[in-house]
């Protein structure tokens, strides 16, 4: 399942993942479901991107104690 995102004048990829993911690390993801958008570096406003439904895993390096 995909959900949609619009555009505010001068988002960018990393601002919009965290706005819908919460962290900035799912970028890859974004530009991968919006290739037609790839070269985009600032948007303007009004453009509306999909962002595809995600499982959080976690990567932290971390030890359980930690945590």
């Amino acid at each position: 399942m995909s959900n949609a995102y619009s555009t505010v004048q001068g988002d960018m990829w990393d601002m919009i993942s965290y706005r819908v993911y919460g962290s900035e690390k799912y970028v890859k993801i974004l530009l991968e479901a919006n290739p037609e958008y790839r070269d985009v570096v600032v948007f303007p406003a009004d453009i509306v991107l999909t962002c595809p439904t995600i499982t959080p895993t976690d990567t932290t390096k971390l030890p359980p104690w930690k945590r």
